[in-house]
């Protein structure tokens, strides 16, 4: 009799712990990504290297929390100096179009190259919200600091 209970509180917290992996991640808040964006602001000006180094450090939770990190790119060239994936640091952000042919990357570029220096700009563009494939509104919030452009992007609810 005592075998059948733990048999059935173990099925329970397996299919408990389960049913936890399988729900939809919890997703940052628009706040959150305009605080990470600030913080990103005043690192770079304070120090640009060390900035960017925190920026593209996996562990570094002030700059990565659940969907949120923090990107950047050099102004005028375009080449991305901090970014979640190390792969695509030093490659051109006005190449980055997300399928089937949504320049993503020209038109975060065209946001803030322009824009005076701490203005922060937004656009947004569909993505797929992590998780899943079905495809979600995010909105992205970018700054120039310097020769910098720097940008937080989050789901919108």
């Amino acid at each position: 009799m005592r075998a059948g209970t733990l048999a059935s509180a173990c099925a329970a917290v397996i299919l408990a712990g389960s049913a936890a992996c399988l729900a939809e991640p919890q997703l940052a808040s628009p706040a959150d990504g305009k605080a990470m964006l600030d913080r990103a602001i005043t690192a770079l000006k304070a120090n640009e290297a060390a900035a960017l180094k925190a920026f593209n450090d996996e562990k570094n939770k002030e700059f990565r929390d659940r969907d949120l990190y923090v990107y950047c790119f050099s102004l005028p060239d375009g080449n991305f100096t901090a970014y979640q994936s190390p792969v695509l640091v030093g490659t051109n952000i006005k190449e980055l179009k997300i399928p089937p042919n949504d320049p993503v990357g020209q038109r975060a570029y065209d946001a803030v190259a322009k824009a005076p220096e701490g203005e922060i700009v937004t656009f947004t563009y569909d993505f797929p919200k992590p998780g899943t494939k079905a495809t979600a509104l995010k909105e992205t919030l970018e700054a120039r600091i310097g020769k910098q452009a720097c940008g937080v992007s989050y789901f919108k609810p």
